[in-house]
């Protein structure tokens, strides 16, 4: 290997403490090291991103490693290239000169060769005695050879980034895709919900989206879109369940409206508080259920106001008052109403008392009704949903039919 002391480019080209520090790097290599050629080229065509570089820069270097006799680059070789400006135009696609000085500068500047200047700034070699070659003023091309590992390692992360991005960016469209055909159906099929807003949501997300976008931005959008779906599909989920609910709920209804007597007699308050006992001692009781929002109550069950105090129900706690009342108005035992509060909690069985009174010239027995929803609630059955929806619903075809 070529060991000269560091030398300094011929004529106007300016010699800077970053062309010294390549220099004296190349005399590091390791003893016996040596790496194929056009494997290194192959690394630093993947990585040109990362080395700031375009493929017209990598067509010269192609072209140089082309005048190396050898497919090997070796610690112990000769690794000085010296073709004139027209032969490296010619085997670079006959690039032009201007063209071929400016990427011959800018493989310098990458460090993937070192210029190796004679002292009238020709191209040559000197031969000794034995006719083998001594000396050579050119390109150097052993900074290729040094840093054969770090181009490796920069061309895998390039293709790895490369391989990330194309299934972040293919993830993306599959998301958006099901996102945009979801709203739609949602739409067509007059699901419940603010689909409008949620469309708009969409296209705010979208609208972020540059034509280039890095991985960064890709990312975020994902982000973003995969939420939205999620959203979108609970919704359904949740109007899907409230459905099939709805449809257990009527189908409750219609057995305790066309129950017997003997049905009546069989929920007598002893048998539900040995039933009830029955269920804590075998830790079967249900969680309390979730309560809704006390406006959508109210919108959905209008007459429990009656019942509160100053005929206004400001609150949770007015709402229980106002259900206290009913219960009494109705017929329902103090017992079942206890029991309801206990397993569905004191504000779910006020919600419940609210609708039964909003229905309650289609139920024979609101006792017997209360008794049998508390029933189901124990074995985890019966969700409040259904029941409040069904009121709301009726609710707005009568306003609508009013007006």
């Amino acid at each position: 290997m070529q060991t000269e002391s560091v030398t300094t480019p011929f004529g106007r080209r300016p010699m800077t403490l970053a062309l010294m520090r390549r220099q004296q790097a190349t005399k590091l290599i390791r003893v016996g090291k040596t790496v194929d050629k056009w494997k290194v080229f192959r690394d630093a065509s993947a990585a040109k991103e990362a080395l700031q570089i375009q493929s017209n820069s990598l067509a010269v270097l192609d072209a140089l490693l082309s005048f190396y006799p050898e497919n090997e680059l070796r610690e112990d070789a000769q690794m000085v290239v010296f073709p004139s400006n027209l032969q490296l135009s010619l085997r670079a696609h006959s690039m032009p000169g201007s063209t071929l000085r400016r990427h011959l500068s800018i493989l310098v500047e990458a460090g993937l060769i070192v210029r190796r200047d004679s002292a009238n700034g020709k191209r040559f070699s000197r031969k000794d005695e034995t006719g083998s070659l001594e000396q050579a003023f050119g390109f150097d091309l052993s900074p290729l050879l040094l840093r054969a590992e770090e181009l490796a390692m920069l061309a895998q992360d390039v293709i790895a980034a490369r391989m990330a991005y194309r299934k972040t960016k293919e993830k993306l469209t599959i998301c958006r895709r099901d996102t945009r055909k979801l709203i739609t159906a949602a739409m067509e099929e007059s699901a419940a919900g603010d689909w409008q807003v949620i469309e708009e949501a969409y296209i705010g997300i979208v609208g972020r989206l540059s034509r280039t976008p890095t991985m960064a931005e890709l990312t975020d959008v994902l982000d973003e879109m995969e939420m939205l779906k999620d959203e979108i599909l609970n919704l359904l989920e949740n109007n899907h369940n409230i459905e099939n609910s709805s449809t257990n709920g009527v189908q409750t209804e219609r057995h305790i409206q066309n129950s017997k007597p003997e049905f009546i007699t069989e929920l007598e308050p002893r048998f539900e508080k040995e039933q009830g006992e029955k269920a804590r001692q075998t830790g079967k009781l249900s969680e309390p259920l979730k309560t809704f929002p006390l406006s959508m109550v109210l919108k959905a069950c209008p007459q429990v106001s009656d019942y509160a105090p100053g005929s206004t129900v400001d609150s949770w706690r007015d709402l229980m008052s106002a259900a206290v009342v009913i219960r009494s108005m109705l017929g329902v035992s103090p017992s079942a109403y206890q029991e309801a509060c206990e397993i569905m909690g004191p504000e779910s069985a006020a919600v419940a008392i609210a609708c039964i009174l909003e229905r309650a010239n289609l139920i024979n027995s609101p006792g017997a009704y209360l008794r049998d929803l508390t029933r189901r609630s124990t074995r985890g059955e019966f969700s409040l949903g259904p029941m409040v929806m069904a009121a709301l619903k009726a609710n707005t075809q009568t306003d609508m039919k009013a007006g």
